[in-house]
């Protein structure tokens, strides 16, 4: 078993910048790939960014491409999102997950609670 925390959510208006953290303590990271999705309101959850377990191979939505940067740092056993020039249709909760498939866009194991953004207009 696989617990992950999301943590970094917030509100910030649109143009600004989050970035949202997802950790575990139970287990190394470094053999999962991990993602990053979102689900708004009323809206099924969406793929947003994926990386590889070694980090060296990245995929985005075509909606946050050159905005948003995934990220890892094994040794720290975390994953990140950096999100940049937030609009407000990115207002949704963020879920990390982790797995070992490889349509990584869809398929993973583990899955994080969840963290709130919200871009205010």
């Amino acid at each position: 078993q696989l617990q992950l925390v999301e943590s970094g959510g917030g509100l910030v208006q649109a143009g600004g910048s989050l970035r949202l953290s997802c950790t575990t303590s139970q287990r190394a990271i470094s053999g999962y790939n991990m993602g990053w999705f979102r689900q708004a309101p009323g809206k099924e959850r969406e793929f947003v960014a994926a990386i590889s377990w070694s980090g060296g191979t990245t995929n985005y939505a075509d909606s946050v491409q050159g905005r948003f940067t995934i990220s890892r740092d094994n040794a720290k056993n975390t994953l990140y999102l950096q999100m940049n020039s937030l609009k407000p249709e990115a207002t949704a909760v963020y879920y990390c997950a982790a797995g070992t498939s490889s349509t990584w866009t869809k398929t993973y194991t583990y899955w994080g609670q969840g963290t709130q953004v919200t871009i205010s207009s």
